[in-house]
């Protein structure tokens, strides 16, 4: 994945100066990661010295187009293990700066009904969710099973006693609708826990 060397070299480009130059230091020193950087705004790219209105919407166009170049390029239609799952749902949960809980609705051959649902957005360390709101968006769908995902906003993908009693929740109201939980990804830096692999499931 593209890392935060690559980000400041991208806006480096896009000022058409160095990386060492006094205005790309006080953007590294501002925006410390590449959530950070990709999550700003104009007007707090306008703070900086040497940056006005035009040139920093030059670095937010160039920043969305390297996301963009950064996802897949074929995202699976089938799920077959939590990699595909994870592969599919990165690009669009890596870099939020608060808890989103996203579900993957699947047919009874495991493909993918329709786009992720965001089911909730939470705060930087939690994101409420209520298995009524999960199976609605599944039973609306039809589906045959589904996938859940979060991010972790620190990075750190391990899973809380919360996740872990959340999944719990989820499989027995699967059960009770027939609907199958299949696995509960937390996706972090560059890498993810599937709570299905590690036997939680």
């Amino acid at each position: 994945m593209t890392t935060n060397n690559s980000y400041m070299a991208i806006v480096a480009n896009t000022l058409r100066e160095k990386k060492s130059s006094y205005t790309v230091e006080e953007i590294m020193r501002v925006f410390h990661t590449p959530e950070e950087l990709l999550n700003a705004t104009e007007q707090e790219l306008m703070q900086i010295p040497g940056i006005g209105k035009i040139k920093a919407q030059q670095v937010l166009a160039a920043l969305e187009l390297a996301k963009l170049l950064n996802t897949p390029k074929s995202p699976p239609s089938v799920i077959r293990s939590p990699q595909d799952a994870y592969e599919l749902l990165y690009s669009e949960l890596a870099y939020l700066q608060k808890e989103h809980f996203v579900c993957l609705f699947l047919n009874t051959k495991n493909h993918i009904i329709g786009q992720p649902e965001t089911i909730s957005i939470g705060s930087l360390s939690s994101a409420i969710v209520h298995p009524r709101e999960v199976f609605r968006a599944a039973i609306k769908r039809s589906s045959a099973a589904l996938i859940c995902a979060h991010n972790h906003p620190s990075g750190d993908p391990t899973p809380s006693s919360e996740d872990i009693s959340l999944t719990s929740r989820l499989i027995q109201a699967g059960e009770i609708v027939g609907i199958d939980v299949l696995d509960h990804l937390i996706i972090g830096d560059s890498r993810y826990v599937s709570l299905k692999e590690k036997g939680v499931m």
